[in-house]
């Protein structure tokens, strides 16, 4: 369909996934203030946190780790698996079980085993058995409110476990970035949104651009997961095939694999997360890497995020990533919301 015709979107979009793309600035600040409201029970500042999760309830524990790598005086590490590391019962380690419906199997599988191991524990949910289990176990369950999918409540993921690590004193005071964040972040919606046509649009340009093509999304620093959340979003928004890489582990393997197969290069657009504010070399590498694959006749784009702050070119590149694989679902006729491949998945596992 013509991403102008604003009218079919509701046709196509039946569940109304624009809206929460459209929302994902204010989630994040809700999220973030209401999270000083939950009560931390007897909770201390650990050595460790590990954020146990998977799909959209693990995404924002990778944006966390490296927005606060340069900030933060511990590890966070994002887990997605079924079992507890062994190494998190020799440190004062604090497991974060993050569900978004509250019956994520693997997540469950680490609550278990970190209330065997005697670990402090945070439950953060919609409700489901994970809301049950915590609260049999008697560990402090922090409940959102989010009626989607996982994947739109990015806010969530995010935004909670920011308050948690500024009400462990682990980082400093975030309210006043925030929201100078979601102002700016306003601001670019108004490029971005569905009502502007597209010769004004760089949202629904780059999307038509990617139609029929395999989309490998590039980003170092702050931008390295947000690689990975475009990557997600295009699988199950548009359902398209993706990849995503880091800068700059690409270019001690990915850039050597641009020779075969030709037919294959050809339908691959290799996009470039930039900021302002990463490491130097990492922007010359990214510069150079597109140069090269431009030479070996992949399609290639660098698409640029300036702000003050790492934040705010965070959630720049998260918004419109999420745009872009809406607009490219539209692209396409399908209806960015249900996955019915990973919903047959999961009635498989359950037999």
């Amino acid at each position: 369909m013509h991403l102008d015709t604003i009218e079919e979107f509701h046709r196509i979009d039946t569940l109304n996934m624009l809206a929460e793309i459209d929302g994902l600035p204010r989630q994040f600040e809700n999220a973030y203030k209401q999270s000083f409201a939950y009560d931390l029970h007897d909770l201390s500042k650990p050595e460790i946190i590990l954020v146990a999760g998977m799909g959209g309830s693990a995404i924002g524990a990778d944006l966390l780790s490296t927005y606060c790598a340069p900030i933060c005086s511990v590890p966070i590490i994002s887990l997605r698996e079924y079992t507890l590391p062994q190494w998190a019962s020799a440190h004062r380690t604090l497991v974060v079980t993050s569900s978004h419906s509250g019956n994520t199997e693997e997540t469950l599988s680490v609550f278990d085993q970190a209330v065997q191991a005697g670990l402090p524990i945070l439950a953060v949910a919609t409700g489901g058995e994970l809301a049950r289990r915590a609260k049999a176990a008697e560990c402090p369950y922090w409940e959102f409110q989010h009626e989607g999918q996982p994947r739109a409540a990015v806010g969530f993921s995010f935004g909670i476990l920011l308050a948690l690590l500024e009400r462990l004193d682990l980082v400093e005071p975030h309210s006043d970035i925030v929201q100078k964040t979601i102002g700016d972040l306003e601001q670019k919606q108004e490029q971005y949104r569905a009502d502007v046509p597209i010769v004004k649009n760089p949202v629904k340009r780059l999307a038509g651009q990617a139609v029929g093509r395999l989309v490998s999304v590039f980003g170092a620093d702050h931008l390295a997961p947000v690689a990975r959340r475009w990557k997600t979003q295009i699988n199950e928004l548009a359902k398209a095939w993706a990849q995503f890489e880091f800068l700059p582990e690409a270019d001690h393997n990915t850039l050597a694999g641009v020779v075969n197969e030709e037919s294959i290069l050809e339908k691959t657009m290799a996009l470039f997360l930039k900021g302002s504010l990463g490491h130097p070399r990492n922007n010359l590498r990214s510069d150079l890497t597109k140069q090269e694959m431009m030479i070996a006749g992949l399609m290639v784009d660098t698409i640029e995020f300036k702000a003050d702050s790492r934040l705010t070119e965070m959630w720049d590149a998260i918004l419109f990533g999420d745009y872009f694989s809406y607009y490219l679902a539209l692209s396409y006729g399908v209806d960015p919301t249900p996955i019915e491949a990973l919903d047959n998945l999961k009635r498989k596992l359950k037999k």
